[in-house]
């Protein structure tokens, strides 16, 4: 067991438990050292809390921030069958999102809906944002699943996820709907059908192949998955992300928690736009969560769900150089709109 008197943090929190640089103790590299050095600590305490927040050391470009990663973690990846577009920044750091500052991303494990989901996702604040804005908020989906009204968790668990994704192919250039967020091949990063369908088979996503070179994926998922240390029952899944209704209710969450006219303007142009998307199946939604029979989930459940995250929402400011470590067994992460200048990277294991 690490020695407390040798830590080169000071620590306090829970969630993230925040382990805050000495004074002369600011260095990357001795940080690095120190986390080689202690895996077991560095281990029991994400499984505790969830989240390591590492503040005040002298992370300067992405290279640092993979050093660190590296140290708590060394086997990053960097295939991603997420939605979100990213920009490459090393070889295993991207930048976090490229969707629209406006655009809120709600609280999700990271590929919860793939076969293998990664069990460490690391953040970096490079460039910190305004304040009040762009926070990555996280959640602690142990406390949600214990949290939620047991006939609303036992729809869920009864009904299963099936997730609808639909994607333009190669050639497309704009999407006309804001909700689809990119091609095929930018997800899979080839053109060859036979390689997607090779990939898609080892997550389990069911494949079509549509008439304008589009491609839809579907994918079931149960709703929690037990931690692979602890045991414990953790809401671990992706419909507060993927479902149809996910742009108005978080705006309208995010309208409360943050009253301005530009969230309360952009939460009025999202439940427009979720009424004129309900037109449509739910086969032809660029994503969309139904039952595995193909029933729609209860509005309340959904409702349901969306306020027990928000009950456990934990949303800390950002400040240049920090490194969160997150458990991505038990606790989730999004992003809160901002304006202005913002860069945070991920990378994951």
């Amino acid at each position: 067991m690490a020695d407390p008197t040798d830590y080169p943090f000071v620590l306090s929190g829970d969630l993230p438990l925040t382990a805050r640089a000495k004074p002369g103790r600011e260095d990357v590299s001795g940080l690095c050292a120190w986390l080689q050095a202690n895996p077991i600590w560095v281990q029991e305490h994400l499984t505790t809390h969830g989240a390591l927040l590492l503040r005040g050391f002298d992370v300067q470009v992405a290279e640092d921030f993979e050093a660190i990663a590296r140290s708590v973690d060394p086997e990053l990846k960097n295939e991603y069958l997420g939605t979100s577009p990213r920009d490459g920044i090393t070889d295993y750091v991207f930048s976090a999102s490229e969707l629209p500052d406006f655009y809120p991303i709600p609280q999700h494990c990271e590929m919860s809906f793939c076969a293998d989901p990664p069990r460490r996702v690391f953040f970096s604040c490079l460039e910190a944002p305004a304040p009040d804005s762009g926070e990555t908020p996280l959640c602690d989906f142990r406390a949600v699943w214990r949290d939620l009204d047991p006939d609303v968790r036992s729809r869920f668990v009864e009904g299963g996820i099936r997730i609808i994704r639909n994607y333009s192919g190669p050639g497309h250039g704009e999407h006309d709907d804001p909700l689809r967020l990119k091609r095929w091949d930018e997800m899979f990063l080839t053109t060859d059908r036979a390689e997607v369908e090779a990939q898609c088979a080892a997550q389990g996503f069911e494949v079509t192949w549509l008439e304008d070179d589009g491609l839809r994926l579907v994918s079931t998922q149960p709703v929690y998955r037990d931690h692979p240390v602890s045991g414990e029952r953790v809401w671990h899944n992706h419909v507060t992300t993927f479902h149809l209704g996910t742009a108005a209710a978080e705006y309208a969450r995010i309208a409360a928690f943050r009253p301005s006219e530009r969230n309360r303007n952009l939460q009025k142009l999202a439940v427009a736009l979720e009424a004129s998307l309900r037109e449509k199946s739910a086969l032809e939604q660029s994503m969309h969560c139904t039952h595995l029979d193909g029933r729609e989930i209860r509005d309340e459940d959904m409702d349901a769900v969306r306020d027990a995250v928000w009950r456990n929402l934990v949303v800390t400011p950002w400040k240049r150089g920090d490194v969160v470590a997150i458990d991505n067994h038990s606790v989730s992460h999004g992003r809160l709109p901002y304006e202005g200048p913002r860069q945070v990277a991920v990378c994951w294991a």
